[in-house]
């Protein structure tokens, strides 16, 4: 990205990537309208309930991410590839390490949450059980998705599109097959998912372990070092501490949607998911101006860099405006696809319209 017309670049970047978050966001938006539509609104309930404390996890995670893509950019555009070989290796270190804290964690503090929450006795079961079952898979999605970040970060976002897509399918078969077939509710739910995460997982590592470039990963020379763990975490920190932040508050609002039941719950977690909609561009625009002003910045062109933070601000706003005003309009056929149930369409017509 250090070459080339910038805007040209940046749009090719961010659809490739924004492609991939719809992608990434058919895990959980699959369970929703499968488990809506084919075992209860509580269950749906129950996943929406969820959402605000994985995201805690997730936030966090991402802001590591974030720093690393960073620092692994810009010794990209450096030419540095001693120091680019020492990122990867610390990168993944450290998140294999990250990954089994927060997975312990997170199953530990699943009811202290939902209590908090004050999740309604008819959602509470369900809730737990998803929970625990996600969060002991989280490591797939956490190590999956840092994979992800490393081949972005040196400009590759079509392998990660490509396991993306793939893995997103493999999830779609596998929750009909436990749901529909099994009939295993809830549970079965969660299951398809983590194991269609492990199932990216694998294949980011395989790529990241067989590669021939020099972001390449050898478990031979898996290490920490300092110097770069604590640039990265100087860099990714600020937006990790920021989203979590974020989302601990979002647990007290979950608090407030719960107290009124479960057709509200399902209507807000309905709203959630087309809210993530709307912020896909800005999110896809986002890493791509990462990306660019990592590596520029790395290769000393600051002109440039500052000239695709301008363009990158520009187009997301403008398509972020448009799909907001889209969703508003078609609210309740948006609505539709994850519950039938008319309660559950009303409040989250409500919620869309209120907060868009």
């Amino acid at each position: 990205m250090t070459r080339g017309p910038i805007l040209q670049l940046l749009i090719a970047f961010a659809l490739l990537l924004m492609l991939g978050n719809v992608f990434q966001m058919l895990y959980n938006t699959v369970d929703s309208v499968i488990v809506g539509n084919f075992v209860s609104k509580q269950a749906l309930a129950a996943i929406g309930s969820t959402t605000v404390i994985v995201n805690m996890l997730v936030f966090f995670f991402n802001g590591f991410s974030i720093g690393a893509a960073v620092v692994i950019g810009q010794y990209f555009g450096a030419r540095n590839m001693e120091k680019l070989h020492d990122a990867v290796e610390t990168t993944m270190a450290a998140t294999f390490i990250l990954s089994a804290v927060f997975t312990v964690v997170g199953v530990l503090t699943v009811k202290p949450l939902l209590h908090l929450m004050h999740t309604p006795e008819d959602v509470f079961n369900e809730a737990t059980l998803y929970l625990r079952i996600y969060i002991g898979g989280i490591s797939g999605l956490l190590i999956s998705n840092m994979g992800s970040g490393i081949l972005r970060a040196v400009g590759d976002s079509t392998r990660p599109l490509c396991f993306l897509v793939f893995t997103s399918v493999l999830n779609i078969v596998l929750d009909l097959f436990f749901v529909l077939v099994l009939k295993t509710g809830i549970a079965g739910a969660a299951i398809a998912t983590i194991l269609s995460q492990f199932v990216s997982a694998a294949m980011i590592l395989v790529l990241l372990t067989r590669t021939r470039d020099i972001y390449r990963l050898d478990w031979r020379e898996l290490h920490l070092n300092f110097p770069i763990l604590r640039r990265i975490f100087a860099v990714g920190m600020p937006a990790a501490i920021q989203s979590v932040i974020t989302a601990f508050s979002n647990i007290f609002v979950q608090g407030y949607i719960n107290v009124f039941g479960s057709d509200v719950m399902a209507g807000w977690r309905s709203y959630n998911k087309l809210d993530q909609i709307i912020m896909l561009p800005m999110q896809s625009m986002a890493m791509s101006a990462t990306t660019f002003v990592s590596q520029n910045c790395g290769a000393g062109n600051q002109r440039r860099s500052d000239r695709g933070t301008v363009a990158a601000i520009g187009l997301s706003l403008g398509i972020t405006g448009a799909i907001a005003v889209l969703l508003v309009i078609f609210a309740p056929a948006a609505v539709r696809l994850f519950a039938p149930d008319p309660a559950v369409i009303q409040y989250g017509v409500h919620f869309i319209r209120a907060n868009t």
